[in-house]
């Protein structure tokens, strides 16, 4: 695991005996940040192609904890990484369904992206002034390894919404089954590859989202 130039360390996971406070509230934080620029940005995707709806309160409220999801929130504790409750898209209404189906998707992790990039120039401007940016550093890197993520093709992961979306699982029966069944299959994969100490995932993950965060701190 590479760590980050804070006492960070990317992936950042949660591990029983070597906790402190501070970073513990700091990666919870993060954690809604990031699940909220996700889901949010999935919502005004949708909004813009063509979903929209008189009452959009179940995508736009900007709260963090009405965006949770179960199996989500739990992959953060064991990878560091997680997702919102999925955001309900009428393809329908949209002019290219399946085109402006995958870009509302990937508006996800676009957001994520974007956030990071915000936490890296409030980083830069800390440094400068010589302030402590200890949790800029953590924003980054949580909603960087958001983005990362979700090239993890299974739903509800946007690499696994796109090729459903694309027809890629099959029909709507094989779509709607997995779409039910990937939140279980990401968490366990991420549960046995940290309980098995394998660390594949972040072996994998993690190189990417290091060259990302140096990228952006340049």
């Amino acid at each position: 695991m590479m760590p980050m130039q804070s006492s960070f360390a990317i992936p950042f996971l949660l591990t029983p005996g070597r906790l402190a406070i501070d970073s513990v509230v700091t990666f919870v934080v993060s954690a809604l940040v990031a699940i909220t620029v996700n889901a949010e940005a999935q919502a005004f995707a949708a909004t813009l192609f063509g979903d929209a709806r008189s009452e959009s309160n179940d995508r736009f409220h900007f709260n963090a904890f009405l965006h949770l999801d179960l199996f989500g929130g739990l992959c953060f504790l064991f990878g560091g990484f997680g997702w919102p409750r999925r955001i309900g898209v009428d393809a329908g209404k949209f002019r290219h369904p399946h085109f402006y189906s995958v870009l509302t998707r990937l508006a996800g992790p676009l957001g994520n992206f974007l956030m990071a990039n915000i936490a890296g120039s409030i980083i830069w401007l800390f440094t400068v002034m010589e302030f402590d940016p200890r949790v800029f550093k953590m924003l980054m890197g949580v909603n960087l390894m958001v983005g990362v993520a979700n090239l993890i093709p299974i739903p509800p992961l946007a690499a696994g919404e796109v090729l459903s979306a694309l027809g890629f699982y099959g029909g709507p029966g094989p779509q709607a089954k997995l779409e039910r069944i990937g939140p279980i299959a990401v968490l366990a994969l991420v549960a046995v590859d940290r309980l098995a100490g394998l660390d594949f995932l972040a072996s994998v993950m993690t190189p990417l989202v290091v060259s990302l965060a140096d990228m952006i701190e340049i």
